[in-house]
C-alpha cells in the first residue's frame, strides 16, 4: 500500500512538471514609459555692467628725499654689554655621521651581542626534527634574524641590529617553551 501511494505522488509529480507552461497571452498592450516633467529653470539676474573708463594717467610725483632722522645718541657705557658671538654655521657640505657615542656604542654592541647569544644558545637547543611546519618556519626565522643582526652589527647599525637580535631571542624562547 505504501508503495503504491508513493507511485501514485511520484506520478502527480511528473504529470505537474510536465504542464509548466504559460497559459496564454498577457492582457492589454505592453507598458509605455512616461515622458519626464518639464524642467523649469529660473532666470539668472546678472548684475547690470557698468562701462567704467579708465582714469587717465597722473604725472609721476617729483621724487621727495626722504626725511632725515636724527642720530642716536650713543648708550652709556652701564648699557653697553659685551654681545656673544652667534654660532658658527656648519659648512653645508660637512659629513654628517649622527652616531652615539664610542662609550655608548660598545656598551650597544655587548647587550646586543649578549641577546645573539642567547637566541643562538636557545636554538641550538631545539630539535628541529621534532619541530612541526610551523615551529620549522619559526626555527628558520629566528636563525634568519640572527644572522641579519650580525650582519647589523659589522655595519655599525645598533639600533637595527638590537631589535633583530631581540626577534630572534623571542622566537627560539617560545620554541624552546613547546
Amino acid at each position: 500500500m505504501l508503495k503504491v501511494f508513493i507511485l501514485g505522488v511520484a506520478l502527480l509529480g511528473a504529470v505537474g512538471c510536465a504542464k509548466a507552461r504559460a497559459a496564454g497571452v498577457p492582457d492589454g498592450p505592453p507598458l509605455s514609459v512616461p515622458q519626464p516633467p518639464e524642467r523649469v529653470l529660473a532666470p539668472v539676474e546678472a548684475p547690470p555692467v557698468v562701462a567704467v573708463a579708465a582714469p587717465a594717467p597722473e604725472p609721476a610725483p617729483a621724487p621727495v628725499p626722504p626725511p632725515r632722522t636724527p642720530p642716536r645718541p650713543a648708550p652709556r657705557e652701564a648699557e653697553q654689554r659685551p654681545q656673544p658671538a652667534p654660532p658658527a654655521a656648519p659648512p653645508a657640505d660637512a659629513n654628517r655621521d649622527l652616531r652615539p657615542a664610542a662609550a655608548n656604542s660598545a656598551a650597544a654592541e655587548r647587550a646586543v651581542r649578549d641577546v645573539l647569544v642567547r637566541a643562538n644558545r636557545d636554538l641550538g637547543r631545539i630539535d628541529y626534527g621534532r619541530l612541526s611546519t610551523d615551529g620549522r618556519a619559526q626555527y628558520e626565522q629566528a636563525k634568519r634574524f640572527s644572522q641579519q643582526a650580525e650582519q647589523a652589527l659589522k655595519e655599525r647599525n645598533l639600533v637595527f641590529a638590537a631589535t633583530l637580535a631581540d626577534k630572534a631571542a623571542t622566537l627560539a624562547a617560545e620554541l624552546l617553551g613547546r
